[in-house]
Order: C-alpha cells, then sequence, then structure tokens
C-alpha cells in the first residue's frame, strides 16, 4: 500500500471522515532536506463531522494523531485543511 493510501484510510476510519484528498506534493520540494530523508510532502483536504465545533488548532492536532506513526518515516511535511460537514 502506497503512503497515499495509508494517509487516505488513516483519516477516513480514524476521524471519520466523510471525504478525504491526499495530494503529494514530493515533486515540488526535491533537493529539501526532508526530501533526502525519504519522507514525502503530502496535502490532505479532510471534511469530517468529528471538527464542528473546533478551531484550527484542534482540527490540525487530529488530523496529526491519525497519522502520528507514518509522520516517523512516511511523511516529512503534511498541508492540512480541515473542514466540518457543515462548513461546505
Amino acid at each position: 500500500m502506497q503512503t497515499i493510501d495509508h494517509i487516505r484510510e488513516r483519516l477516513r476510519s480514524r476521524l471519520p471522515a466523510e471525504s478525504v484528498e491526499v495530494e503529494n506534493q514530493s515533486h515540488l520540494h526535491v533537493g529539501h532536506a526532508g526530501a533526502a530523508g525519504g519522507g514525502g510532502h503530502y496535502a490532505v483536504t479532510v471534511v469530517s463531522k468529528t471538527f464542528e465545533g473546533l478551531n484550527t488548532l484542534s482540527r490540525h492536532r487530529l488530523v496529526y494523531a491519525a497519522v502520528e506513526d507514518l509522520m516517523k518515516k512516511e511523511i516529512h511535511a503534511l498541508s492540512i485543511q480541515a473542514y466540518s460537514t457543515d462548513e461546505l
């Protein structure tokens, strides 16, 4: 399973997310120190009822907690857009 699939699965199951989009942006960071370590740069957009009533920092903490073990090797950087279902 590729890292994108791992990220998508974790966010869908652990939040639970109704919508998850994951984009690999590693090609934009070639030559960056993190790229040399093997971890990729990813952007995620997540929609979940779990985010209702939470501020941005709290939402980001939930996303990071869902992919925490992937942050040690597979993910070097994660850009997050997190929305509650009532914000769409």
